[in-house]
């Protein structure tokens, strides 16, 4: 194997949106940083189960408006 290619593997933190820690090892940042997390799986409603809100800034109405009287036709 080549010597010096590969990341540093070290321990960090990770602190989660409610607040709570845990170690962990990563390639990301150095040792001992916290990274904090902005969504994560107590938090973010794909995972909780919560209603999710899409939002496609009119791309889906855009779409059906254009193409409201486009049929076609089965055999």
């Amino acid at each position: 194997m080549k010597k010096n290619i590969h990341p540093d593997y070290h321990t960090i933190k990770v602190q989660m949106t409610d607040g709570s820690h845990f170690e962990t090892k990563s390639t990301w940042g150095k040792e001992g940083e916290t990274l904090k997390l902005e969504i994560d799986p107590k938090s973010h409603s794909a995972w909780t189960g919560g209603k999710q809100k899409i939002m496609d800034k009119g791309r889906i109405s855009k779409f059906n408006q254009k193409f409201q009287n486009f049929k076609t036709t089965k055999n």
